[in-house]
This record gives structure tokens, sequence and C-alpha cells, in this order.
């Protein structure tokens, strides 16, 4: 406990339990230097699992997700452990993201953030906010998605595909025959294939991240403290001291 020289007040008091200052009382010694308050230091843990530098064996791997989403993700560094597995969430990955699939990119996106949140992983939420800038999603449709039933911006197949994502990505899975066939009504038949094998495809990569408490990269983590915060996004589990690892 820090003691503060001039008045002998005990400076783990001067914070308050959300790390705003006290008001500090008068310094009995006024011949003594001013007593200057110092927010506590903050000790971040150390990863998990650490990212590995990458491998050669996976170049070709890393160079998709460099064309990607122009970053190689801690996620995939720690995964290389296991090569194979890493090569195939790319290739997997890859063909989601398929520039030719009938259902948009930019709402496959959209659909990404929205079953993150489902499942309340701010890694992922945080890469697909990037993502969502990258393919050109309007900023206004992003914030728009928590009130998707009623914004204007979204059509009755979105909506009627967001309800079926939040179902999908819930546990125990919430997906009717009737929710379906409202799908169905909307959407091809290779286009609820598709966007199931979005869910799926962040089905897995929510709970890899979230339980590796994966270290979040410096770009997502910018796009989403700037676009995400004001709707309760946090990073506080994914903070970690990769010096420690």
């Amino acid at each position: 406990m820090a003691w503060c020289v001039g008045c002998g007040y005990a400076g783990l008091n001067l914070f308050d339990m959300s790390g705003r200052a006290r008001a500090h009382p008068p310094n009995p010694n006024p011949n003594q230097e001013p007593f200057i308050a110092m927010p506590p230091t903050v000790t971040l843990p150390a990863p998990r699992l650490e990212p590995l530098p990458p491998s050669p064996e996976l170049a070709d791997v890393f160079a998709g997700y460099q064309n990607l989403i122009g970053f190689i993700p801690n996620s995939v560094l720690i995964m290389q452990r296991r090569p194979r597995m890493a090569r195939a969430l790319q290739q997997l990955g890859a063909a989601i993201w398929d520039p030719e699939s009938s259902v948009p990119i930019g709402f496959k996106r959209l659909l990404s953030l929205f079953a993150s949140r489902v499942t309340g992983c701010q890694y992922c939420m945080a890469h697909n906010a990037g993502s969502l800038q990258r393919v050109g999603v309007a900023q206004a449709k992003v914030d728009a998605l928590w009130d998707y039933r009623e914004s204007p911006l979204f059509t009755e197949a979105e909506r009627c595909a967001l309800d079926f994502t939040m179902a999908a990505s819930s546990v125990p899975n919430a997906v009717t025959d009737e929710m379906f066939a409202g799908m169905r009504a909307h959407w091809s038949d290779e286009q609820i294939v598709e966007i199931v094998g979005v869910i799926a495809l962040f089905g897995f990569t929510n709970r890899w991240n979230d339980t590796m408490a994966t270290p979040l990269e410096a770009e997502p983590t910018e796009v989403a403290e700037r676009v995400l915060s004001p709707h309760g996004w946090n990073n506080e589990k994914h903070m970690r001291d990769l010096q420690a690892s």
C-alpha cells in the first residue's frame, strides 16, 4: 500500500472501484511538495497459449489471411501448433468468403458479427467490425444491427436471416421447423447452406478464441473501440502481455 508522504493518506484509497480519483484531504504540511496521485499500474496477464512466429510450412495459409483481412490473426498463430488444423480452417474460411457466393459478402459479415455477439466473443466481434469496413458496409447499417427488427435499413429477408442466426447461435440450438420454413420463403437452398456455413464457422471460432483468450491485434482493437464500444463491446479478456510469454 503506497503512503502519501505529505499527509499520511493511503495511496490505495485515492481511487474508487471504477478508477476515479477520490477527493484528497488537505496537506497538513504545506512546506512539502504536494502529493500527486497516480493511478495504479495495471499488469496484463500472459497469454494462455502465446502466438508463435509464422511457420514457413504454412506460408500459403498465412498469405491467404493477409489477402483476406490484411494481417495474420493471433488465433491462427496459436493454432499452427497443429498445422493441419490451421490449414483446414483457412480452407473452410476461403470457401465461406468466396467472392462468388450467392449471399452478399457484406451481409455474411453482418451475420458473423451478430453470431459472435450472441455467443459473447469479443475477439470475433472486433475482427468482423474491421472486415465490415473492408468490404464497404455502411457504418449506419452496422450501428442499426442491434435494432434490426425495427430498422428500415434491413429487408424482410435479412431480418429473417438474423432471427435465424440468433436461434442457430444459441445453446441449445433454438432453430425450429417453422423458422427454417421461413428462411426458405426468402432464401434459396444454396443460400441457406452458405448462411448456416457462416454461423457454424463462427460457432468454432467463437469458442476457440474465448477459450484461448486470444490476444486481440492492434487493428481490430482500434476499430472495435471506435465502432463497437458504444454498443457494449470491451477487450478486457483479450488484453494480454505478449512480452510475458
